[in-house]
């Protein structure tokens, strides 16, 4: 039978964390287990995980790293993780509610049923599906993901969507110590290099709600990433090899 993990990177997630760890761990998705990643948090993120591992020994685990290293870092940590421990399908989501917890199985199912190598739970697949976003942020967003398949071609309609569930085939074939970027602009490299692998993606809506608890990472600096480094990302990969 197969195995499923959710990777959750964290830094400063005290609020959420028992609350989203409770929602995952109960989807009816089989043999679900749950990675935390977290980057030292200051307000004892850590701990707060150690203590619910009691209650969830065998499904609940924590990676824990010296210090914010930056998201891709730590998805690409929590994805060798995942591999080294043989799980067959590897989600991505965000610790504060954002990612709906039940739209899990609707990634696992597009996976299982319809054949994606990796499915992307998408706030653009049908409209603009974004509640309590200011509305610069909306279009600063969309305007990205038409950027970026502008540049790329890559026939994704929300390009930097985190919410995801890979077959573990699709992180073996990508070499994970070359992908270059280290904040948002991640996912979509993740997504470019499987797409040019010629692996299967599918687009799963959801609807994204801004997080309750917490205070966001988001930054102008990961905007400035994404433009620039989605040109040279599209450049370098006239120079590559996409064989399986």
């Amino acid at each position: 039978m197969s195995k499923s993990v959710v990777l959750i990177p964290t830094y400063n997630e005290c609020e959420n964390i028992e609350a989203i760890t409770r929602a995952v761990l109960n989807q009816p998705v089989a043999n679900l287990h749950l990675l935390i990643i977290d980057d030292n948090s200051p307000d004892g993120t850590a701990a707060l995980v150690k203590k619910m591992q009691k209650e969830f020994p065998q499904q609940l685990h924590l990676l824990e790293r010296a210090g914010k290293q930056g998201l891709g870092t730590a998805y690409i940590a929590g994805f060798k993780w995942a591999l080294e421990k043989a799980y067959d399908y590897i989600f991505e989501m965000d610790a504060d509610f954002s990612h709906p917890p039940e739209d899990l199985v609707r990634l696992y199912e597009a996976c299982t049923l319809e054949g994606a190598d990796l499915a992307i739970g998408s706030r653009y697949k049908s409209g603009v599906n974004v509640v309590n976003w200011p509305m610069g942020r909306v279009l600063m967003s969309y305007f990205a993901s038409v950027y970026v398949r502008l540049v790329t071609r890559m026939p994704v309609m929300d390009t930097t969507a985190g919410f995801k569930c890979y077959h573990r085939r699709v992180l073996e074939t990508i070499n994970l110590d070359k992908i270059r970027f280290k904040g948002y602009a991640f996912q979509i490299e993740m997504k470019f290099t499987a797409w040019k692998y010629g692996f299967h993606l599918i687009e799963v809506p959801i609807i994204f709600t801004d997080r309750k608890q917490g205070s966001s990472k988001m930054s102008g600096g990961i905007f400035s990433e994404a433009v620039l480094g989605v040109l040279k990302m599209k450049l370098s990969s006239f120079f590559k090899s996409y064989k399986r």
